[in-house]
């Protein structure tokens, strides 16, 4: 049985069959937010975790990544708006790196200099926020959507917004320290070809 880690309460997120237990350790599993919370509303958010210890019969996993749902990520797509991206590489608090994907639509077209201001927001609030948190508080302000909330509020001011989130995200490196060098047995690469799959 795999669960999800501790700061989603455990959740199981169903079994793996295998020979040994030991082949299961850097399998990456998939799930959606809604598999985790049981809200309809995060139907949309596909959730990556890595195996990364076996205890007895349970598999425990690492939070590897996520991202939205192509369809959903199309439903947000308009003619005539602005969609501002941003890719941004942070350290959280407790040393976890992890790259992430930051979208703003807005509700009509904006400047090129307003896309610059409102990146600058995003840059500025993902930074104060790893700064700030743990990466197990990070993931959970991230994946529910207290980070793009506080975006939002800022970066309103400078265009009419109709959505902002972070629509994507992976782990690129656990802090190399003894006892958590294990957690990221296959390094980043995986996870991206389960996200492309």
């Amino acid at each position: 049985m795999v669960v999800a880690p501790s700061f989603f309460g455990n959740v199981e997120l169903g079994s793996i069959p295998a020979e040994d237990p030991k082949l299961l350790i850097g399998r990456v599993v998939e799930a959606t937010l809604y598999d985790i919370t049981a809200d309809f509303s995060h139907h949309y958010l596909k959730m990556f975790f890595q195996v990364n210890e076996i205890d007895a019969k349970t598999a425990k996993t690492l939070f590897k990544g996520h991202e939205y749902s192509r369809d959903y990520l199309r439903s947000l797509v308009r003619r005539r708006t602005t969609k501002v991206d941003s890719l941004i590489n942070l350290t959280t608090k407790d040393g976890y790196k992890l790259r992430i994907a930051v979208s703003a639509l807005t509700l009509s077209r904006i400047k090129t200099s307003q896309e610059k201001i409102i990146r600058k927001i995003m840059d500025k609030t993902i930074h104060e926020k790893a700064e700030a948190l743990s990466l197990d508080q990070f993931v959970q302000e991230m994946v529910l959507g207290k980070i793009a909330s506080d975006i939002y509020n800022q970066a309103k001011e400078v265009a009419p917004l109709r959505h902002v989130g972070i629509r994507k995200s992976k782990l690129l490196a656990a802090p190399q320290i003894e006892g958590k060098a294990k957690e990221t047995p296959t390094g980043p690469a995986e996870p991206e070809e389960v996200a492309q799959a």
